[in-house]
């Protein structure tokens, strides 16, 4: 039985291993495939502004449920570069619908990888424009092969980490935050 059990723990920490081998590290921390948004994004210390945001937004259940998603998400780095004071004010409560509307402009419905969005924007003669969950559009160009999102006020982010594979979506980490209307 002792022997049975070690070569259980043992696959399982290879399949385990498997999963997170297929995804990029985030934040120093690996990304399994078989885990959720939220249960990954918690591991990154890229990433401890936007989950402290998700948390006060009242989002940890939409993004642990079955989706799919494409979030888009902004590293602390690119929350730092908003106006100062900005962050604090969006996490206080009186603030929430505005944080939620940010954070949602984040968020595409389905399941969209690099590879999807660059067929999209070839598709369309060099640029795509999709509708985000908060219903304001994103739109995606090229800049040589990479992949450049630009918001409704003309501002750009890089995807800096494609394709991270979650159990109900996909992540694409950037560097800017976007903003909506």
């Amino acid at each position: 039985m002792k022997k049975i059990t070690s070569l259980f723990l043992l696959a399982l920490g290879c399949t385990l291993a498997v999963i997170a081998a297929d995804n990029p590290m985030v934040g120093g921390a690996p990304m399994y495939a078989n885990k959720n948004i939220i249960e990954n994004a918690i591991n990154s210390k890229d990433h401890t502004t936007l989950v402290a945001a998700v948390k006060a937004a009242g989002l940890v259940d939409t993004l642990e449920g079955t989706g799919p998603f494409t979030v888009f998400a902004p590293t602390n780095e690119a929350f730092a570069k908003l106006p100062a004071g900005t962050v604090d004010t969006l996490l206080k409560p009186e603030n929430k619908a505005m944080l939620v509307k940010i954070l949602t402009y984040h968020v595409l419905p389905g399941k969209y990888t690099a590879a999807k969005l660059k067929k999209e924007v070839m598709k369309d003669g060099g640029t795509a424009t999709i509708k985000t969950v908060e219903g304001e559009p994103l739109t995606f160009t090229m800049d040589g092969s990479d992949l450049v999102v630009k918001d409704e006020k003309g501002m750009t982010a890089h995807i800096t980490i494609a394709n991270v594979m979650q159990s109900n979506g996909v992540i694409h980490v950037i560097d800017t935050v976007l903003q909506p209307n």
